[in-house]
């Protein structure tokens, strides 16, 4: 049932629909596309690096060759509309033959022109439109070679008409990415065209805005999206390394922010080089990244304990990443999974226990149970997610997917020894709706990489029966075996290795669950432990070892 927050939100909603509808249908008249129109650049000042692309796209010499395709297909042969959007973002530009498709390229690049130079609501949408604009800035060298007047005149002016457009409507931009692209793509115009030296400006004033309020003190995005460090980065270095290709002074804030998010990068870089499954974390493989960063010199600093709720523990050849971070802001938690204390755990360089990662971009379904705190590596009371989230599908349209409750960790401690390494945190999620607190003790013993755990229950107040499950995501590929006593499960990861799960006088289930980390559903296993709690304290007590 709706509240009075619930509906002001609703109508809220409603009146910024309202007002996006009528202004896509402004910005198909005539009227607006002529007011995009304006002073056309005599030449480009200089040419930045097209190798600078590879900041945000894969980058691969001559994959394919484009002109073997014909031209006046090349727009109309693709039924994919997924494809056809990454078509005319034109990040592709790094994948073509420099050296002989000039001249196809440029018939290409003239051919849109002639359809898409007015707005259209798809093809001119912020992300594409940025990326289109950034890609053609980057790889003006081989679009303008040897062109014709009329060409370069023509393609002058539809850069022009963009960026004006974007210059326009930035401030109605309340996504944190699409807003970095887009001051991306306006300061990259300033910097090559001098008589729009104040894009430039306007850019870099607004990116400073931008990274002080997206990212915390260490220069993690508030978000707790490991994701979105990764993206936030790339446009961060594509617009420093640009700067510096057109020798102007790069600004004091872009070096500390990248500088920030690479320390925080190499912290929660996992053993087979990605990044972890929290809110909102796919499998990123950062090898290409990591490449590029080499050839620019780019040296990250030393690691910190906990960076973006995110702590990461490792000996010898043992690895492990526990979320013990808040929900983020209402504002920020677009991609928040609810799942305190999980955690994910590495040995020998492989994944054993994962989260199970998120589904935005299979499906809305996929993406509402890859929220939930059953779909992390945590405990769950009465197969209750920790957090609420907005279920409301105008106001997640208008204002994104939202948390509605949040909780505090507590009790945060970590104690090392000569023989182990453990950390300790707590969380009250479950405090007010069933009077519990769940502590969790996680351990590395650290002569033979034993990971030991500890999970407690702990009754803050009387109250009915409860159920309690406890589950362990295992990587897709893994398989799973209860073995005869039952309280134990061998984990076999190849044909001469495994591992063996043992819980103490607790029941264990062996259960079905599907992985998205990948951006495809994938089936797995989960190991549940699970039982009922009345009104005393529960300690359970588990581990995982190898098995010899």
């Amino acid at each position: 049932m709706f509240n009075l927050k619930s509906i002001y939100f609703y109508f809220l909603a409603f009146q910024i629909s309202l007002i996006k509808f009528i202004k896509k249908i402004y910005f198909s008249t005539n009227y607006y596309n002529k007011s995009l129109i304006s002073k056309i650049p005599e030449q480009f000042y200089f040419h930045p690096n097209p190798f600078l692309l590879s900041t945000i796209t894969n980058y691969t010499k001559y994959s394919f060759k484009i002109s073997e395709i014909d031209p006046n297909l090349f727009w109309t042969q693709q039924k994919d509309n997924s494809h056809q959007r990454e078509l005319h973002d034109f990040l592709w530009l790094n994948l073509i033959d420099r050296k002989n498709d000039g001249k196809s390229l440029q018939k290409i690049i003239d051919i849109w022109m002639l359809k898409h130079s007015k707005y259209k609501r798809n093809i001119w949408e912020s992300s594409i439109l940025s990326k289109r604009i950034i890609s053609w800035i980057l790889n003006v060298d081989i679009i303008l070679n040897n062109g014709s007047f009329y060409f370069k005149k023509k393609f002058l002016n539809s850069i022009i008409a963009q960026t004006n457009h974007l210059k326009k409507n930035i401030k109605f931009e309340k996504n944190y990415s699409k807003r970095v692209e887009i001051l991306t793509a306006l300061l990259l115009s300033g910097l090559v065209f001098k008589e729009y030296v104040n894009n430039f400006n306007t850019g870099i004033r607004e990116l400073e805005k931008l990274v002080k309020n997206y990212f915390d003190d260490d220069g993690f995005p508030l978000s707790r999206n490991p994701n979105d460090l990764i993206f936030f980065s790339k446009y961060l270095i594509l617009s420093k390394e640009c700067i510096k290709d057109a020798q102007q002074y790069v600004p004091e804030f872009l070096d500390t922010i990248i500088d920030k998010n690479l320390r925080c990068i190499k912290n929660i870089l996992t053993p087979n080089n990605q990044t972890p499954l929290f809110n909102g974390g796919t499998e990123n493989n950062l090898e290409q990244f990591n490449k590029f960063l080499n050839a620019l010199d780019y040296k990250s600093k030393d690691k910190k304990k906990i960076i973006g709720g995110i702590n990461t523990f490792s000996i010898k050849n043992c690895a492990i990443f526990f979320d013990v971070g808040e929900p983020p802001k209402k504002s920020f938690s677009k991609s928040y999974q609810s799942g305190p204390l999980s955690f994910e755990y590495y040995l020998d360089g492989e994944k054993i226990i994962t989260n199970c990662g998120f589904g935005s971009n299979i499906s809305s379904k996929a993406e509402l149970l890859s929220r939930l705190t059953s779909a992390q590596s945590t405990l769950t009371l009465d197969d209750t997610s920790v957090t609420k989230f907005e279920r409301n599908k105008l106001i997640n349209r208008v204002f994104g997917n939202s948390i509605k409750n949040t909780f505090k960790i507590n009790n945060l401690d970590l104690v090392e020894n000569k023989d182990q390494i453990k950390f300790i945190a707590s969380h009250n999620g479950y405090e007010k709706k069933f009077g519990c607190t769940h502590k969790r003790e996680l351990s590395i013993d650290k002569l033979n990489s034993k990971l030991i755990g500890c999970d407690e229950i702990i009754k803050k107040k009387d109250g009915k029966p409860l159920n309690y499950s406890l589950r362990f995501h295992l990587y897709p590929g893994l398989t799973a075996v209860k073995t005869m006593g039952g309280n134990s499960v061998l984990i076999q990861i190849s044909k001469n290795k495994s591992l063996i799960f043992t819980v103490v006088d607790e029941p264990i289930l062996l259960e079905k669950s599907i992985f998205l980390g990948g951006n495809k559903i994938l089936d797995n296993t989960c190991i549940t432990v699970f039982g009922n709690l009345v009104n005393k304290d529960k300690i359970i007590h588990w581990e995982i070892k190898q098995n010899i």
